[in-house]
């Protein structure tokens, strides 16, 4: 039947079944494997950033992890039966501020899912230095029983020549 065809329409039938295996190799074969492959590519770049990302996370958990055995370290070294507010009376009668206090307010709160209570004292001073302060703050913020100075309010009145008032809250967590 082929050998009746004119050869005009052989070379349109062969250009046809080439055409067609052309098309049939793209859509079956290349199209699918780049697809695949821009697939495998964007999960590739996916994966990339979601191993940064833990890179990232496990790097913070590590700090974290670090301080929070440094803080553990340091509340074993505390003295036994550590309490903020004979700390802080202990620390202002070797900053020669002891007779300046006007109250100290001890207050305590538990923390939710923890082993630890924040314990805050509110202190008064009155007719205190700037020295003094100074000294006392020192003295609070670079002890080794993990306190820190919550909030800071310093008033000084025009009737008191030396002295400033202050106002001071200090926490910790205890066990």
């Amino acid at each position: 039947m082929a050998r009746k065809l004119k050869k005009r329409e052989r070379y349109a039938i062969y250009a046809a079944s080439i055409f067609i295996c052309i098309f049939v190799g793209l859509q079956f074969i290349v199209f699918p494997f780049l697809d695949k492959r821009e697939k495998v590519q964007r999960s590739l770049e996916a994966k990339t950033r979601i191993l940064k990302e833990m890179v990232l996370l496990k790097a913070e958990y590590e700090t974290l992890r670090n301080q929070a055995d440094s803080a553990k370290s340091r509340f074993s070294r505390r003295p036994r039966g550590f309490t903020l507010f004979s700390f802080l009376d202990d620390l202002a009668g070797k900053a020669r501020i002891k007779n300046n206090i006007t109250y100290m307010k001890p207050s305590t709160s538990i923390q939710k899912n923890s082993p630890y209570k924040l314990s805050l004292v509110e202190m008064k001073l009155q007719a205190v230095t700037l020295n003094q302060l100074i000294t006392y703050l020192h003295m609070v913020e670079t002890s080794p029983n993990m306190v820190r100075i919550k909030r800071l309010s310093i008033l000084k009145k025009e009737n008191q020549k030396n002295g400033i008032n202050v106002v001071l809250q200090v926490e910790t967590l205890e066990t």
